[in-house]
């Protein structure tokens, strides 16, 4: 039976590499999409969509939102998605106090 069950694991793990290496695991870009938007309407979109803080002490993504919308408007899931869309590789659990970050604003 164990000469079984490591025989099963041994196909399992070479099927696994087959597939990352036929398929893969990480998303494809579509680079068409890319050429074909235009830029302008994004980044006259992005200013009237956001603002600026500056984070302090104990300040989180949440906290600072809730603070400037009251209660929040959204899922935290979008808050999160929103923040690190208009933040390009910084982590919402990552935020750094002295820093200045962009926030999204949502209309109601």
């Amino acid at each position: 039976m164990k000469r079984f069950s490591i025989l099963l694991l041994c196909f399992f793990i070479c099927y696994i590499i087959y597939y990352d290496l036929q398929v893969g695991t990480l998303p494809f870009m579509n680079k068409t999409a890319i050429v074909s938007s235009d830029p302008s309407n994004e980044i006259k979109d992005k200013q009237e969509s956001y603002y600026e803080k500056r984070v302090k002490q104990g300040d989180t993504v949440l906290t600072i939102t809730e603070k400037y919308h009251g209660t929040l408007p959204i899922s935290i899931d979008q808050l999160i998605k929103d923040f690190e869309n208009l933040n390009p590789g910084v982590k919402a659990e990552a935020i750094q106090v002295g820093t200045s970050y962009l926030f999204p604003i949502y209309k109601q």
